[in-house]
């Protein structure tokens, strides 16, 4: 009978080395993840822009080939797209290799769970 009454705590101890390796888990994982390839953003982007043309993002991103660029970008990495683009969004005609490449960078640093700290101005001569 005494086997019974130690069955209910072995569940909680059991119970708290799960959920503590639960917490424990994400990090371990995001730590581990593969890198995204150009490949996988370049199909995403593709998405983006079905999207886009589908009307999901509004009608100011069908309003020029610039402002649907911008909201592919915004669409592919919210977040990359704040730190490379927002305070100076792209313009009609401008190819911007740099920001381009920090913005890829940015991706891949986003897709291996690090930091975005340096990908500003990581690709400046």
């Amino acid at each position: 009978m005494s086997n019974n009454h130690n069955l209910p705590s072995r569940y909680i101890i059991l119970l708290v080395i799960l959920l503590s390796s639960a917490n424990f888990l994400p990090s371990v994982l995001a730590k581990s993840r593969n890198p995204i390839t150009d490949s996988e953003i370049k199909k995403k982007k593709s998405e983006c822009y079905a999207d886009i043309d589908s009307g999901l993002w509004g009608g100011q991103c069908k309003s020029s080939s610039i402002a649907k660029e911008n909201c592919a970008l915004k669409c592919l990495s919210l977040a990359c797209y704040e730190l490379i683009y927002e305070s100076d969004p792209l313009e009609e005609g401008e190819k911007d290799f740099i920001r381009s490449q920090e913005f890829k960078y940015c991706m891949y640093k986003l897709s291996l769970g690090g930091s975005l700290e340096g990908v500003r101005g990581s690709f400046d001569n």
